[in-house]
């Protein structure tokens, strides 16, 4: 057994925790250079938590400028040990409406102009995103946003875009129409391609904040009704988290399936052809299987 410790990175709209005790606001070095931002730290309900916002206070980043290697390897050496995002996402189903959320479980990743792998030339690793989210944390975070009412969906393919523009029209059909997915944004990969490098526990909880162009009705994203519709979801996304703690609880078994044991087969390179610079830049992500941690 460990502890639990649950790791929120909020999106767009979600820059806090709200009841945290003994919050503090800390730094964190990785090798990856710096977060986003410094990571807000302390307890709720009994159960340690770190908050991180994706684009920094202040919404600094751009979906492609999210350091996403510093904030998975920031987490996982303070000692996170499951991770939900919170992220604003378009829908491209009718009944995902504006202000209902999605507890992701499927990507397509359209993104080109980011680092994916903390792995590389001097130690390769390949790992399975075949599941990339784990079934055990979606379905806490399910439970925790219908018990605070809120209009919660099992399941959705996100369409990953690189951004920071919102698709044509003529995309939104394609990946409505042909692709089948479900909902649209642009901040999900690598972040969970590289949680399960990092043997994270990960899940995304999509809130949808328009219909993308694809809906008749609306006919193009209107960045004013989003921001209104973000102001509410960032509310319901953090009574979201404040039930978390009581469905997760303070000890924590190994996950059942597997994501904190995902590098076991994962790393090819034979240890005498490793290089040192990499192996040490991997301590916290991967230490347990590199026996530098």
């Amino acid at each position: 057994m460990t502890d639990t410790m649950i790791g929120v990175i909020g999106g767009s709209g979600i820059y806090e925790i709200d009841g945290l005790e003994g919050a503090e606001w800390v730094t964190v070095d990785t090798p990856w250079g710096p977060p986003s931002d410094a990571i807000l730290t302390g307890t709720l309900a009994g159960v340690k938590m770190a908050f991180l916002p994706r684009h920094g206070r202040g919404h600094v980043h751009t979906p492609t400028s999210v350091p996403y290697r510093a904030n998975i390897d920031a987490l996982k050496r303070l000692g996170v040990t499951d991770v939900v995002s919170v992220s604003a996402v378009g829908s491209f189903r009718e009944e995902y409406a504006p202000g209902d959320f999605v507890v992701i479980d499927q990507y397509i990743d359209r993104s080109f102009a980011r680092e994916k792998s903390f792995f590389g030339p001097g130690c390769v690793a390949h790992v399975s995103v075949a599941h990339p989210t784990c079934s055990r944390l979606s379905a806490a975070c399910f439970a925790a946003a219908k018990d605070a009412g809120i209009t919660v969906h099992a399941g959705g393919t996100y369409l990953v875009m690189e951004g920071p523009q919102f698709s044509t029209l003529a995309e939104s059909k394609m990946y409505r129409e042909s692709w089948g997915c479900d909902v649209i944004g642009m901040t999900n990969m690598p972040e969970a391609k590289l949680a399960r490098e990092a043997e994270l526990c990960y899940t995304s909880v999509a809130m949808v904040t328009d219909y993308d162009s694809w809906h008749p009705d609306h006919g193009e994203v209107d960045i004013n009704e989003i921001i209104q519709t973000l102001l509410g979801n960032a509310d319901k996304g953090r009574k979201l988290v404040a039930g978390l703690p009581a469905l997760l609880g303070a000890a924590r078994s190994d996950c059942p399936h597997g994501c904190d044991h995902a590098l076991d087969f994962a790393i090819l390179t034979a240890p005498e052809k490793r290089d040192p610079a990499l192996v040490a830049k991997l301590d916290a992500v991967a230490g347990r299987v590199l026996g530098n941690s």
